[in-house]
Parts: structure tokens; C-alpha cells; sequence
């Protein structure tokens, strides 16, 4: 097999939170066609125990651990520098050192990097056939978060976002493929990037269906007496702690008028001092990291996702379909998804329609046979194995072939998602 360059921006093993999940699958299935040498970061000590793991899957792996408050301090130089602050962050000349050995060593002809901090490393790599996977377009997200926090702190976000995008433009221009999440995020990047746009596509998250099965015998690790409401997620993500805040102080009391043995748990390593915080109700309840997030699922009475900022598919949500749990979620998280509204899922933004659509739910009738109509939907169209033949295509240099098997224009795949 010949070997391909695999960059991720974080340690793509064990898949316990949104961006590892993907990275992890991509990782699987391509050290199945090829002989693969990964060069990560690791910013969870946690993390270290898992290295054994990887090289199972890898025939190299160079790592290097990230101090988050290090890191910090020394991306603050792109204001000196003028690029985006992300990039210094995760910018290390050894790694730089690394792949460019690696590359000559071993003749390397492909690579794909995850993320887009992670594309700094292969600009200056003219004979190597790159993709890389942005999952979302960073600089809008960067954008959205301006919007929504007060100055000077919305200042520094509209710059990121604007260097940002200056930096994904760069990186579009010089890689052969530049993929996304879903098609609404690769006809956005198309938008802001039209220069780009013929060699935008999308990759769309999907979900182990046999791991996150109703099938296997998990004990419930809810009380008795209550109706559990589940939330899960990485909860230092900030899209995620405004949800969950916004859930517990203007979604739940309202559930509660109408049922008092409702209660709302929040599942997810490192919560934030305002998650914590939320305990401060006896309704809610903060579990931190989990060994194992399927017991919360599989015996909760509804799951929730009242994601405000939502980008990209939510695994959270295809996670608990999986499981059989009836979901509410917002409409920008609805959007990206094949499932129906008011069959297989509930939709609702303002507070009390979204009370109302969970306490619906919550009747076991109801939202049991919700629950088989949402998993028959994952298994139906959320296959990891069906998302991958357009990757090997632009891996392989065919870019005529992956077009006309899975419509790389972004304009068309937005098309075809719809029909």
C-alpha cells in the first residue's frame, strides 16, 4: 500500500466528542487502503492512554501534547503577525520538521489534513496531493460568535473571522479538494470562496448504528421516580453551554409546571464553572465526563439538543436517534438533516415551544414510537460506510470520476440533498 500523510489538530482516538468522532471514522477507513502516518495533538492528558490504540491503526505516529494556557499566550502573535489567531496555535516546528521528513522518507505522494489549522503544514508541499477536511467553515463560526458577544471581545472574533477566511481562501486554492460537513456549509464556503467552488464538496457526519443500538443491556443510571431529560456534549464548547443554559433556565422550569419528576442531565467532560453552576437546581444535574454515553440516551425519557449556534451536523442528535430516544432540536439543527419534522424528530426555537414539544415527547406512546422511526432513518441514510467512496476519489486524482458520482458542486449537492 502506499503511504498517505493523515493531520489532525486533535488525537483521533477514542470517537467521544464531535470532532473526534469524524476524524476517527476518516482515519479508520483510510489505514484500510493505506499505509498511514499521523502527526496530531493531544490536549486532554486523558488522551495519552490511548496512543496504543492508534498504532494498531497507523504504521507512525508522532504526537505532541498542547498546554491550552501556553497555547493561548502564544497565539496572541498573530496580532503581530497579522494572520489568524488560530494558526500559531496550532503551529509547531517540530511537527513542521516531522512531516517534511516523513514526506521525503517515505515518498509521500497524498495527505489529507483535518482541520483547517492543520493545512499550514502541507502549503509548501507542491508534489503532495492534499485534501482537507474543514468540516465546518471556521470563519463564519468566528463571525456568528462577533454577533453574539459584546465589544472588545466581538472586535477580536470579527478579526478572526476575517483573517481566517483569508486563510481558508489560501488553503482552498492550493489543496485538491476542500471538503465540509454538509452541503449547506460547502455552498457557504463556495460563496465566500467562488475561485475555489469547482473543487468544494461535502462529506456528510454519520453514526456506528450497531455501537449506538437500543439492542445492548445498559443499566440506567437515573433514578427511579424522575423523568430524565438528556443533554450530551463536550461542555466547554460554548455553542453547548448556551444551550444548556439556556435549556435549564428558560425551557425546564416551564416542563416542570407540567411535570415535576422531569429533570435534565447534562452529560460531558469539562464542564464550565456556569454549567456547574446550573446545579444550583435540584432539577438539574451536571455528570461531567462519562465512561459511556449510551446508558444516558438509552434510558432517557427525551433528548434535546437547543442548540442556538448550530454549525454542521450534531452527533448528539444522530446519536441518540440511533438509540431510539425521541430528539427535540432547534431548526438550525433540523436543517442539515434528512429526518422528518413531527415523525422523527421535533423542531422548535422560542422556550415554550420547545417545552412543549419535549413534554410531548415524554409520553412514553409517543415518544417510544418516535424512537423507532428516528433509528429507522439513521439506518436508512446515516451509514459511516456510505460516505466514503468520494474521499478515495480525490485521494486517487480522479476529480471528473468524483463529480460525476457524487456531484462535488456544491451548488448540485445542495440540489441533491434536497430531493
Amino acid at each position: 500500500m502506499d503511504t498517505l500523510l493523515f493531520l489532525a489538530h486533535r488525537v483521533p482516538y477514542p470517537p467521544n466528542k464531535g470532532d473526534k468522532i469524524r476524524s476517527y471514522h476518516l482515519l479508520r477507513h483510510l489505514a484500510r487502503r493505506h499505509r498511514v502516518v499521523l502527526g496530531t495533538f493531544i490536549d486532554d492528558p486523558v488522551d495519552w492512554q490511548h496512543l496504543e490504540a492508534l498504532k494498531e491503526l497507523c504504521a507512525e505516529v508522532h504526537v505532541e501534547p498542547i498546554a491550552p494556557r501556553t497555547k493561548r499566550v502564544l497565539s496572541a502573535t498573530g496580532f503581530f503577525t497579522g494572520e489568524a489567531l488560530t494558526l500559531p496555535y496550532f503551529h509547531s516546528v517540530a511537527l513542521d520538521r516531522w512531516v517534511k521528513a516523513v514526506v521525503e522518507r517515505d515518498q509521500i505522494e497524498r495527505a489529507f489534513a483535518y482541520s483547517s489549522p492543520m493545512a499550514q503544514y502541507l502549503l509548501d508541499l507542491p508534489r503532495v496531493r492534499s485534501v482537507v477536511d474543514f468540516v465546518d467553515m471556521d470563519s463564519a463560526k468566528w463571525d456568528e460568535y462577533a454577533k453574539r458577544r459584546p465589544w472588545p471581545v466581538s472586535m477580536i472574533y470579527r478579526r478572526e473571522a476575517r483573517e481566517l477566511l483569508r486563510f481558508e481562501r489560501l488553503v482552498a486554492a492550493s489543496v485538491a479538494a476542500s471538503l465540509f460537513v454538509t452541503p449547506n456549509e460547502a455552498q457557504l464556503f463556495a460563496s465566500s470562496a467562488p475561485e475555489c467552488a469547482s473543487r468544494v464538496a461535502a462529506i456528510e457526519n454519520g453514526v456506528d448504528a450497531d455501537y449506538f443500538s437500543p439492542e445492548h443491556a445498559l443499566a440506567s443510571p437515573f433514578a427511579s421516580d424522575e423523568h430524565p431529560i438528556v443533554f450530551t456534549g463536550t461542555m466547554d464548547y460554548w455553542p453547548n453551554v448556551d444551550a444548556v443554559v439556556w435549556f435549564a433556565r428558560e425551557i425546564l422550569p416551564r416542563i416542570r409546571e407540567q411535570d415535576t419528576r422531569a429533570r435534565f442531565h447534562i452529560a460531558g467532560m469539562n464542564p464550565t464553572s456556569a454549567v456547574r453552576a446550573l446545579e444550583g437546581d435540584a432539577a438539574v444535574s451536571v455528570a461531567g465526563r462519562v465512561a459511556d454515553m449510551r446508558p444516558y440516551l438509552r434510558h432517557a425519557r427525551a433528548a434535546v439538543a437547543p442548540i442556538r449556534l448550530a454549525r454542521g451536523v450534531q452527533n448528539k442528535v444522530l446519536e441518540a436517534m440511533a438509540m431510539e430516544r425521541p430528539v427535540v432540536v432547534t431548526s438550525s439543527s433540523a436543517a442539515v438533516l434528512s429526518a422528518r419534522q413531527g415523525v422523527e424528530l421535533e423542531v422548535a426555537d422560542e422556550a415554550s415551544a420547545f417545552a412543549a414539544k419535549v413534554l410531548a415527547v415524554m409520553s412514553p406512546s409517543r415518544g417510544d414510537a418516535m424512537g423507532r422511526l428516528a433509528r429507522a432513518r439513521i439506518l436508512a441514510d446515516y451509514a459511516w460506510s456510505s460516505r466514503f467512496a468520494l474521499l478515495d476519489e480525490l485521494l486517487a486524482g480522479d476529480p471528473a470520476r468524483a463529480a460525476r458520482s457524487h456531484v462535488v458542486s456544491p451548488l448540485r449537492l445542495t440540489t441533491a440533498s434536497a430531493r
